[in-house]
């Protein structure tokens, strides 16, 4: 029977607490939903939240055959516009059983339980007044950035300078309740490869893991510059899948 969970700890103790699934479950407002089946064959979770990170997502964790069943339920429920991630092989399984998913990108989450460890001087909360001189480094370094200036769920911004210059930059951005979220990750081409990047997402993950107990990001399996900094952190690598409704 699939049951609609109503509080953040039914979703948590539901899904063990998976960091995907409590991330894009937010605070469970602002149309955020959530719903659980559990049978004698297998259980599932899937936690829909709209706008988390630019997407309308639906998370999901489980076993395949229950987490198909609740993805076509939570499709019903919320649109076909929200787009189901979660674990790779979880999703290629999901997808080959729900008509009409279709994998559109594979990418790795990342999560963090402890306050890394290492130097973060220089860094910084930026106020209001640098979301200028924020938004021009993203412009030219960090162009696809999800997370900018003024866009919802980005709630503020780490950073350091360099003789007066902004130089690198990270964004505390739909955090929920028990996951803080890193995106906006930039670094001025002309300050690369001296650890900069590394120091601003060290000082902004520590105060993520302080105030929510974990911090995660998401990042291209191709960019293994990032993934290596990251790794160092102490962030633990999922391998993740998006899929959509086919038009």
């Amino acid at each position: 029977m699939i049951v609609e969970l109503t509080s953040l700890e039914q979703v948590a103790d539901a899904c063990g607490d998976d960091d995907l699934v409590v991330w894009a479950a937010q605070d469970l407002r602002g149309g955020a939903r959530a719903w659980a089946v559990r049978e004698s064959s297998g259980e599932a979770v899937v936690a829909a939240g709209p706008g988390v990170s630019l997407r309308d997502r639906l998370a999901v964790w489980g076993a395949p055959a229950q987490a198909a069943t609740l993805v076509r339920h939570a499709l019903a429920e919320v649109g076909p516009g929200f787009r189901p991630l979660g674990e790779a092989e979880l999703m290629r399984r999901v997808v080959a059983e729900v008509e009409p998913l279709r994998w559109v990108a594979g990418f790795s989450w990342m999560s963090l339980d402890h306050v890394p460890v290492g130097p973060a001087d220089g860094v910084s909360w930026l106020e209001g007044s640098f979301d200028e001189e924020i938004s021009k480094l993203l412009a030219v370094h960090a162009p696809d950035s999800y997370a900018a200036p003024g866009r919802p769920g980005v709630t503020r911004w780490a950073g350091l300078r360099v003789e007066g210059r902004l130089a690198a930059v990270a964004a505390d951005a739909w955090s929920a309740p028990s996951v803080g979220f890193l995106a906006g990750v930039a670094t001025d081409a002309a300050h690369r490869g001296r650890g900069l990047a590394a120091r601003v997402c060290r000082w902004l993950s520590g105060r993520l893991v302080a105030a929510h107990g974990r911090a995660a990001l998401m990042v291209d399996d191709h960019n293994a510059a990032a993934l290596a900094v990251y790794e160092r952190l102490g962030y633990r690598r999922l391998p993740v899948a998006a899929t959509e409704v086919a038009a």
